[in-house]
Formats: structure tokens, C-alpha cells, sequence
């Protein structure tokens, strides 16, 4: 589970300070799916990233049962020098998993042939990709974070990548950040409209569907 308690968070801009979080407070319970929808900009991956640790909040309190997993999506995650094998077995002893379980998983999930052993500064955005989902999908998580990503690759991959991932998170809490609604439909019960600093969270993913429909009509409409 992950609570945040009036949790506020804004960048200073020429124009002033954009605020994307204010006094927000909310539960992401454990073995439950919740999509979090907003306009670009709306501060969605800053939401993620403040979830998972890796951003701290002006003010507020965040509390996590339970291990957290780094945000899918986030490439500050893996140190550019070291190769993908050497990035894995630090997740893998920093995260208290069976190293060469991990390492086996990654390796042969990932299809990356001879750059597993190569620094992951030199891979492809499409490799880069397909190393990041794999090394969230060989530790065990209670909570998966993920911002945008959920498949890559060609139709084939994507489709391991979606089969892997119904599995590892079948029983685990989710917080997906996603423009797919389709996507979103399929993996989270629950959502969260995320709009002018306020996140405000719904039950039923439907109803958080709608919320996030009329928002984007009333912008456009501006």
C-alpha cells in the first residue's frame, strides 16, 4: 500500500511556480489496479516518481508497506557505464531477489543477444525498453509502478510483455500511468484523475474514464 497525506509538489518556471501536486492526499491499496489519467503536463509522471521514492515532495508525507517497485518507464533507473547484467544484479542484491534467477530471466526475456554484456548507454530506445520491463518483471513487487510503458516492441513481444505482466501482477497493487484506455480497462479496477494540482479518485475505473473524458472536452472547448 502506498498513502499520501497532503502531499504538495510544484517547479519554479519563468512564469512562476507550476504546481502538479496540492495537499493532495490518497490510498493505493495492495492487489488492486489504479490508472491515473490527465492531460500532458498535469504532472502524472511526477506523481509516479514521488510514489516510488525517487522524488522527494515540498511538503507531505508519503508512507509505503511493502516493497515499491522503481517506475517502469523512468530512465534514471539504470546506470548508463555498467552493462545490463551488472545493472540487473545490483536491482537483484538491492532488492533482496536470487541473483542469478534475475539475471537468468532478464537475460532471456530481453532478446538483447550480446549487448546483455555491453554498457546499457549503448543500447537503442527499443532495447533500452525491453531491459527495463524485464528487470521490473524478474523482482517481486507488491506494488508495480509504471508510467506509460506496459508492452514494447513488435506485435510478438508486446504480447509476451502483456502476458508477463497480467501474471506478475495478477495478485500485486498497480498504479498505471496510461493514455490507453483500453489498457487501463484491462489491468486496473479503480482510477484517479489527475487535474490542476488535485488528484481526485474514483471506485470504479469507469467512473474515472468519464472524469477523465469531460476534463479533456472541456479543455478543448477553451
Amino acid at each position: 500500500m502506498i498513502e499520501l497525506r497532503q502531499v504538495s509538489k510544484a517547479y519554479r518556471t519563468e512564469d512562476g511556480p507550476r504546481v502538479v501536486l496540492d495537499d493532495v492526499s490518497a490510498v493505493f491499496p495492495d492487489g488492486r489496479g489504479v490508472a491515473v489519467f490527465g492531460r500532458n503536463g498535469q504532472g502524472k509522471s511526477t506523481l509516479v516518481r514521488i510514489l516510488a521514492g525517487a522524488a522527494p515532495a515540498d511538503r507531505g508525507r508519503v508512507r509505503r508497506t511493502g516493497r515499491v517497485s522503481f517506475p517502469l518507464g523512468f530512465g534514471g533507473t539504470f546506470h548508463p557505464l555498467l552493462s545490463g547484467r551488472e545493472n540487473m544484479r545490483f536491482l537483484a542484491r538491492l532488492h533482496g531477489a536470487e541473483e542469478e534467477d534475475a539475471l537468468a530471466f532478464v537475460e532471456d526475456f530481453s532478446e538483447l543477444g550480446s549487448y546483455w554484456r555491453m554498457p546499457v548507454g549503448t543500447y537503442s530506445s527499443g532495447m533500452r525498453a525491453r531491459f527495463a520491463f524485464g528487470a521490473c518483471l524478474a523482482l517481486d513487487f507488491d506494488t508495480y509502478l509504471v508510467d506509460e510503458v506496459i508492452a514494447v516492441g513488435d506485435a510478438r513481444f508486446r504480447a509476451r510483455c502483456l502476458d508477463t505482466f497480467a501474471a506478475r501482477t495478477g495478485h500485486a497493487g498497480l498504479v498505471f500511468v496510461s493514455h490507453d484506455i483500453s489498457l487501463a480497462r484491462a489491468f486496473c479496477e479503480s482510477g484517479a484523475v489527475l487535474a490542476d494540482g488535485r488528484l481526485h479518485c474514483f471506485d470504479d475505473i469507469e467512473d474515472a474514464i468519464a472524469a477523465h473524458e469531460d476534463q479533456v472536452r472541456e479543455y478543448a472547448g477553451r
